[in-house]
């Protein structure tokens, strides 16, 4: 008996490889090479020449302000972030992209500390720069694939960020929900208890009810495979939809509650998953948020991160017409859901390309044209 053990385990293993692997793979018959000719016949990039870093097309303001800060001009980065105002949601997005520059080269961040030391700021980029290099330290992995290197870094960095928040958080105007927000991938990496997480939440609805980058940061929290459950996860993505007017795109919460749960059920079948009524009719709630979203302001940076999950879901529900449409206007730029949840920058292309190529395919044929 003692001998089966380890054969057991081994034949295990392979059966989660092949699940996991099928979960992403196309379904039906239409050849690699039809998927090829009909994705280049509607105009999409070829697989080489996707961006792996990016959700989409790089903001080129924020990319000038990362080359002045890296050059030494932390005022540049500064005038950045003061820019923002108080459109929350801009000035987390700008806060993120600084602290992200911090992690790779710190030299300007104690400049502008030095300068301005009750600058809230400065104290905001500071926090999330160490949550992020907390999270660099530790790695993507899942626990029982993390050292105890990692985890010895990772606490003790984000020790130091616990700090940094509350710093950032004693020097930030009234109504900012910004030093509260960064604190949630803390409250996730510390194990906050649900008392806790709570009232850090309500700080941020408080100052800003519908952030979209809070509530995605929320929600993860509430997952099971941080400190909640698929329950409270599903619970929570669905009273923010419903509290949260036309525009808001908050409709991609339940999309993203039910990614979790496929992911974390290696016996769930996709094909029937995402066929089920409750979230055919989300996907139609969402498709309807982006239109109005998207009428309003056709640039929301936003806009990208829930047409790549609609994409997908669409793909596995098999209106491909329709998931060709959100394909063609987030194409070239795959750094998001549900594709940066693969092990690779290769998984992540041939994920994006399998489900992209397939519609179109389907989509061509469909109409004559294959």
């Amino acid at each position: 008996m003692a001998r089966l053990i380890p054969l057991v385990i081994l034949l295990f293993m392979i059966y989660s490889w092949y699940r996991n692997h099928q979960k992403s793979a196309p379904k039906g018959t239409v050849h690699n090479s039809g998927m090829t000719k009909a994705a280049a016949k509607l105009g999409f990039l070829p697989a080489e020449q996707l961006d792996t870093e990016h959700g989409h097309a790089p903001d080129p303001r924020s990319s000038t302000a990362r080359e002045a800060v890296r050059a030494g001009d932390w005022k540049a980065g500064a005038e950045f972030l003061a820019e923002a105002g108080r459109d929350w949601q801009e000035r987390h997005r700008r806060c993120d992209a600084l602290a992200r520059e911090a992690v790779e080269d710190d030299t300007w961040l104690p400049a502008w500390k030095a300068e301005r030391p009750q600058d809230p700021d400065a104290a905001l980029v500071h926090a999330q720069s160490l949550i992020h290099l907390a999270w660099e330290l530790r790695g993507a992995a899942y626990a029982k694939h993390t050292t105890r290197e990692q985890f010895e870094g990772f606490h003790r960095v984000l020790s130091q960020a616990r700090e940094a928040c509350a710093h950032a958080q004693a020097l930030a105007d009234a109504d900012d929900p910004c030093p509260y927000i960064v604190e949630i991938p803390l409250a996730k990496g510390l194990g906050y208890a649900h008392e806790r997480f709570e009232e850090i939440w309500s700080e941020v609805v408080e100052r800003d009810p519908h952030h979209l980058a809070a509530h995605s940061a929320a929600l993860q929290y509430w997952c099971e495979k941080w400190h909640g459950s698929h329950e409270l996860a599903e619970s929570f993505a669905r009273s923010a939809a419903e509290k949260a007017a036309a525009g808001q795109l908050l409709s991609v919460l339940p999309l993203e509650a039910y990614l979790e749960y496929e992911r974390a059920h290696d016996d769930v079948e996709p094909d029937e998953f995402y066929r089920r009524p409750v979230i055919v009719a989300a996907v139609d709630a969402a498709l309807a948020d982006v239109a109005v979203a998207a009428a309003a302001n056709p640039d929301d940076w936003r806009l990208a991160r829930v047409r790549h999950l609609l994409a997908s879901l669409l793909f596995w529900q098999d209106r491909y017409e329709a998931a060709v449409e959100q394909f063609r206007l987030v194409d070239g730029y795959i750094d998001a859901q549900p594709w940066h949840y693969e092990a690779s920058r290769n998984r992540m292309i041939k994920a994006y390309v399998r489900q992209r190529d397939y519609s179109a395919a389907r989509m061509v044929r469909a109409r004559g044209g294959i």
